[in-house]
Formats: structure tokens, C-alpha cells, sequence
């Protein structure tokens, strides 16, 4: 059955989800934040900025108006970047229909509340709002201009509510896009956040020249790293290995077209990160994710040196080689602390745990 589906957000991932819905036959209202944006959508419909020779499908209906974005939703899509999330959904708050489910796209970690998007809306929402409501996640190793280009790629939608998790994944699947579905939604959410801190750390070694074996390091011990975050949150081991982890972590960290990434490397070459951001059309997610995941690490006691050092050299002053200097010259370790009870799961170690102990061994 068709949905009417609103997507709020009008950058590349809304534009992405309005062609993949239009192509399954839904009905897809596309909300913006700002008029003169989507007065200029309307013209041609392309979207010049973010991503050249893309068009809205002619189906879609554009507006800026808040009281009307909603009209007959039978499915929300939150395509607005984490740190914005907020002061969105508040706005509109009182223009939300009562029930509809929610599918939000955005990766990252709210800098202040350490939250994640789907926790955001909820929080903006209230338990009245939440009444009888779903939420869900999608995410995966996804590049906005390959998708919007017809290119195969897959994805992994999250939910507590299984249900939804088929419906999204039934509303969203193309004959390029192969959706698969997870009930880990911390896991998800957090593995989407936390390799964009990790896609820093990867440009700054491609800004360094630093050589494909560091950075074949630094991924896989990143990896490691935010999966230590995510068990110690809750989330499941096996998730970080799967499409939202390992396959996400990858796609941004090679990809030309990663904007974390694209940051990293800038730095690496000797650039202020304040002049990257000025020059930059859309949001490098990792940056603000990096404040909020450190602020993590220390709340859960889960070593992080990777992000450590991004953070010092984003926030600090740090010198680039210095930090990975630094990085490489860490007192000598095993590869992986193997927790007994891990081991005996016959999947890759997992060490840490939701009670607080000091999770390290990297």
C-alpha cells in the first residue's frame, strides 16, 4: 500500500529519500526550513549546491510552510542534520499528526545532551506525542550523489517496532537500494554517528601522505574503538560489523565525495578547520560528533585514543603529526582484550560492558 510521506529537510539525503519513494509510487511532500531555499527548488527543481544535474521528481510537492508540510502523513522522514534536529522538530511540533511513524536518516550525536536523532525527537515530542508512535533509523554506507545517480548500494533500518522496520524497508527499496532490517536502533545510530569521527582521523592520514598502511590501521582500529563505545551503550557487537558499521565506516573513509573525510584531509595538508567549515556547502557531521563522543568515552569509561586524538587536533591546537606521532608510539598491547564471556559467543571480541567498567586494549 502507498504511504504519504513527508520528508523534512531539504539537502541531498531528502532529496535521495524523495527520488527512492517516488520510485515505489508514494505520495512524497518534501519540507524545507527555508522559503527562498525552496522558492529556488521550484524553478527547476535541481539541486545545484549539493548535488549538480540532480532533480526532485516532478511528483514531489516542495513547501516551506509548516502548517501544511504534514497534510495526510502517513510517514515521516527526519533528513535534517543532527545538530539542527532539534530547533527543527520544535518548530513544528504542533503540526505533527498524532501516530505517524518516524524514520530518521541523520548521523550524529547531539553536542549539550549527547543524544541520538531518534532520542531528539522523542524528547522534543514528549510522552503525549509519543503516544502510539514508532520510531526508526536508516543508515548504511550510503553516498548521497551515488544513490541520486542509480548506483547499487545497501542500507539497514532499525527499529523496536518490527513492523515498521519491513514497512521502511518495503517503502524504500529499489532495484539499486537492497534495505535490510535490525532491531539493534543504538547500535545503528550510534555506528553512523561514530565513523564520521573516524573518517577524520582517515583524511588526515590521506593529508599527511601518511600511506594506505596507516590508514588500513587507523580503520580497523577505529572500528574497534567505536565498537568498544557502542557495547558499553548497549548496543550489539555483530552491529558494528555489518552495513551501519563496518560497512559505512569504510564507504566514508575512501570515498572522495565523504565530507568528514574531505575535512580530515584538509587538515592533514595544514588548513585551519574554521576556513574548512567557512568554504563547506553542507554540514561535516563528524566535527560536532567528535565533542559529543569524547563527552561519551568519559561518561562510560571506554578508552578512545583515535578520538582522542582528533579531538585534540580539531580543538586543541594539536599538531597533526604530533598526534599521530603520538598514536604510534602508545605503550605496546595485544590486539584485543578478549572478555571470556565474549569469547565463548563465538563472534569477534567485544570487550566492555553496560555496568561502567574501564573498557581499554586498544
Amino acid at each position: 500500500m502507498a504511504d504519504r510521506v513527508t520528508i523534512l529537510g531539504d539537502g541531498a539525503m531528502g532529496t535521495v529519500c524523495s527520488i527512492l519513494l517516488s520510485q515505489g509510487g508514494h505520495e512524497v511532500t518534501m519540507w524545507g526550513a527555508f522559503e527562498d531555499v525552496i522558492q529556488r527548488l521550484l524553478q527547476d527543481r535541481e539541486q545545484r549546491t549539493l548535488l549538480p544535474g540532480v532533480r526532485i521528481p516532478p511528483n514531489v510537492r516542495l513547501t516551506g510552510r509548516d502548517a501544511e508540510c504534514f497534510a495526510g502523513a502517513t510517514l515521516i522522514v527526519s533528513a535534517i542534520p543532527t545538530q539542527f534536529v532539534r530547533s527543527a522538530w520544535k518548530r513544528l511540533a504542533r503540526h505533527v499528526p498524532p501516530r505517524v511513524p518516524v524514520v530518521s536518516v541523520a548521523k550524529g550525536i547531539e553536542t549539550g545532551t549527547l543524544m541520538r536523532p531518534t532520542q531528539i525527537i522523542a524528547d522534543v515530542l514528549g510522552p503525549s506525542g509519543m503516544e502510539g508512535r514508532s520510531l526508526a533509523v536508516l543508515s548504511g554506507p550510503n553516498i548521497a550523489a551515488e544513490l541520486a545517480r542509480y548506483l547499487p548500494a545497501t542500507s539497514v533500518v532499525a527499529s523496536d517496532d518490527a513492523q515498521l522496520a519491513r514497512r521502511v524497508q518495503a517503502a524504500m527499496s529499489t532495484q539499486w537500494l537492497r534495505i535490510y532490517t535490525n532491531a539493534d536502533v543504538v547500535g545503528v545510530e550510534l555506528a553512523g554517528a561514530t565513523k564520521n569521527v573516524i573518517a577524520i582521523a582517515a583524511g588526515i592520514i590521506d593529508g599527511l601522505a601518511a600511506g594506505t598502511n596507516a590508514k588500513a590501521a587507523l580503520v580497523t582500529r577505529g572500528l574497534v574503538e567505536i565498537m568498544r563505545l557502542g557495547v558499553a551503550m548497549g548496543a550489539k557487537a555483530e552491529t558494528f560489523a555489518g552495513l551501519a558499521g563496518l560497512g559505512d565506516l569504510i564507504t566514508t573513509c575512501v570515498s572522495p565525495e565523504g565530507r568528514n573525510r574531505r575535512v580530515g584531509e584538509q587538515i592533514g595538508k595544514g588548513r585551519k578547520l574554521e576556513a574548512i567549515l567557512a568554504e563547506m556547502d553542507s554540514v561535516a557531521e563528524g566535527v560536532p560528533t567528535t565533542k559529543a563522543v569524547m563527552e561519551l568515552s568519559r561518561r562510560f569509561h571506554v578508552e578512545m585514543p583515535i578520538t582522542e586524538a582528533v579531538h585534540a587536533v580539531l580543538f586543541e591546537g594539536k599538531d597533526a603529526i604530533q598526534a599521530l606521532s603520538e598514536l604510534m608510539s602508545r605503550e605496546p598491547k595485544p590486539e584485543a582484550t578478549v572478555d571470556e564471556t565474549e569469547s565463548r559467543k563465538g563472534f569477534m571480541p567485544a570487550p566492555g560492558n553496560v555496568s561502567g567498567a574501564r573498557v581499554t586494549g586498544q
